[in-house]
């Protein structure tokens, strides 16, 4: 119970603050079926484009996801740096709607793969993710999808 609680305090302060303008839509808890060593994973460190094991709870979102890359056309005048200072990489999306730093993963477009949010997105995208690719081709063949994606 606290920790729907806490979830729902987060929500709320969440919300008032701008931050995130779309609902958690269900919280999975697995610590009965944890084990100690997926424990002790989880307090290891995390980088963009890392394949991790599933933390034991999560927030679950379904959003469009579409697709941008380092192209002058599609970014500004520093279009290898991201919103929040670092290099465009394998693993960064951008969006709106979370604060820099969380992560995410897309299970049925990317499987286990772990992104990161670093970037943002032009203010009318305020319920949406960008995932950067290489190459601009990569990104318009992204296209636009609706699919789930967890909230770590």
């Amino acid at each position: 119970m606290n920790t729907l609680l806490g979830l729902g305090l987060a929500l709320s302060l969440a919300i008032n603050q701008g931050i995130m303008p779309v609902a958690i839509t269900n919280v999975v808890d697995n610590t009965k079926s944890t084990t100690q060593a997926e424990e002790a994973s989880l307090e290891t460190p995390i980088y963009a484009g890392q394949y991790v094991p599933l933390k034991s709870k999560r927030s679950t979102l379904k959003v469009y996801i579409t697709a941008y890359s380092s192209s002058p056309d599609e970014t500004d005048d520093t279009p290898d740096i991201t919103a929040s200072g670092s290099r465009t990489r394998d693993g960064i999306i951008a969006t709106n709607m979370l604060p820099f730093g969380t992560k995410v993963r897309i299970p049925r477009l990317f499987g286990k793969k772990l992104f990161v949010v670093e970037d943002r997105m032009h203010s009318r995208f305020s319920e949406r993710i960008d995932v950067w690719f290489p190459g601009k081709q990569d990104a318009k063949n992204f296209g636009i999808r609706y699919a789930e994606i967890e909230v770590l």
